[in-house]
């Protein structure tokens, strides 16, 4: 049914209970950056989290007031919407051993209201593995229960590869794809989007800023395999400027391709793995950007910082909290497993200040 490799299927609870950090290192940029200087004098932020799921939280989240902060911040969030969100779960079985995933609507409102994030201001991606976990009748559920919460959803296979919304005075497109699927080809690709050919997309009427939520790449690996960035290079290529990164359930490098900026894989924001998991899957990371509205630079992105944070377990739900919230130990594993990750060090502060 899925289209994974078996190779890859072998590979997956090994690299689940020690993710790698084999690959190719090289090329990546800094995890903050002012790309133009002198700032504009006005900017749209949007702020990209990780994956979303009710799978490792059976209660909405405890989230640092620092973290709420951020995400209040920005005037648009954007994230994957990693679970269905339906009242029964359908695969009763598999929900339950976490292999399937569902989460509630009463619950998906409670996190979010947990974290700061508004829901006018939030558009979530169905491009992914696992959307059509509880069949196809979940997958209408889920899309009726976040139009029903007033949350906007991209990826889905009939509204065309590129949907745009404005964002304050700016036109943001966004292009979301999975190239992974856990249900049959013909079922999945009628309903979700798969069109990671950005040759294919329009190319009239283009927004001030593209921007790519892509569902790609390999599980718990830290470092893009090579044909992960030879895709991008060809996003890139035709004008993509943003693109963000999922599925790989851990944090994953930055890269620039000309004025393009690319978050390999932000990790998850709530647990879409098992209830316990080893400590480099709980590392997330928030990418907040500025967007230039100035007439000059109207589009291009103006400054991007990531702020990594930590998911610590708290009972029956996790705990967000900033990496320089952490003590000990810990604090000291998950700083040496970012230095490995970034060129620099990623900071958590909020505010609306320029991010760079």
């Amino acid at each position: 049914m899925s289209n994974y490799p078996l190779s890859y299927k072998l590979s997956w609870l090994p690299r689940f209970l020690r993710p790698s950090l084999g690959g190719d290192a090289y090329g990546f940029a800094p995890a903050a950056a002012t790309v133009i200087e002198p700032l504009p004098a006005q900017t749209v932020r949007l702020a990209f989290v990780g994956d979303i799921s009710g799978v490792a939280n059976r209660g909405a989240p405890d989230c640092d007031p620092a973290i709420a902060a951020l995400l209040g911040s920005a005037d648009l969030v954007i994230g994957n919407c990693e679970s269905p969100v339906v009242e029964r779960p359908s695969a009763a079985m598999g929900t339950r051993l976490g292999t399937h995933h569902a989460m509630t609507e009463r619950f998906l409102a409670k996190a979010l209201a947990a974290v700061g994030i508004a829901r006018e201001k939030l558009v979530l991606s169905l491009a992914n593995n696992h959307v059509l976990d509880q069949g196809a009748e979940g997958f209408d559920e889920t899309v009726a229960a976040l139009e029903h919460l007033g949350i906007r959803t991209i990826g889905t296979a009939g509204r065309g590869p590129v949907e745009h919304f404005a964002v304050g005075p700016l036109s943001i497109g966004f292009a979301a794809f999975t190239l992974w699927r856990n249900a049959g080809a013909a079922s999945f690709a009628s309903r979700v989007s798969m069109q990671g050919d950005s040759a294919k997309w329009p190319r009239d009427d283009r927004p001030d800023l593209l921007c790519a939520v892509s569902h790609w790449d390999w599980e718990f690996r830290h470092f893009p395999s090579p044909d992960t960035r030879a895709l991008a290079r060809r996003l890139a290529g035709h004008g993509v400027g943003l693109i963000a990164g999922h599925h790989a359930h851990v944090v994953q490098p930055v890269e620039r391709i000309g004025k393009a900026l690319v978050a390999y894989g932000l990790g998850d924001f709530l647990g879409t793995a098992f209830a316990r998991q080893p400590w480099p899957g709980r590392i997330g990371a928030i990418l907040v950007v500025d967007v230039s509205a100035d007439a000059g630079t109207r589009g291009a992105i103006a400054a991007y910082r990531l702020h990594a944070f930590v998911r610590l377990r708290a009972g029956d739900h996790e705990r967000l909290v900033p990496v320089e919230a952490l003590e000990g130990r810990m604090r000291s594993k998950v700083e040496g497993r970012l230095s490995a990750i970034y060129p620099s060090p990623l900071v958590g502060e909020g505010g609306r200040e320029a991010v760079g």
